[in-house]
């Protein structure tokens, strides 16, 4: 009789795992940017968000060039934004400048 060994687990090799090597690139700014972007044309956030939007694009885009579409999307959204509340304040005036002289009637 010949007696062999048996082993209760099934010999695998090992699981590989890839290198560690430099981690994935942070892009916060660029986030940041993309995201005041989308809530502010959502939310109709119109002033303050876009400006904020718009600056942390641009330092993302000297920072951050692993997010440079994000950053460039953001700069655009709340650049967009940022002109559409521009052109309703000189419409706002306008109507309220033509209507001025009716208020005293």
């Amino acid at each position: 009789m010949s007696s062999t060994t048996h082993t209760a687990y099934p010999s695998h090799p090992a699981p590989s795992y890839p290198a560690q090597g430099q981690a994935e690139a942070s892009r916060p700014l660029s986030i940041t940017s993309l995201v005041l972007g989308i809530v502010s044309i959502v939310a109709g956030w119109t002033f303050f968000a876009p400006i904020a939007g718009i600056v942390t694009g641009i330092m993302a885009l000297k920072r951050e060039p692993a997010g440079r579409a994000m950053a460039i999307w953001g700069i655009v959204l709340n650049s967009v934004m940022l002109l559409g509340f521009a052109i309703a304040i000189v419409i706002a005036a306008a109507v309220g400048l033509a209507l001025l002289p009716f208020a005293f009637l």
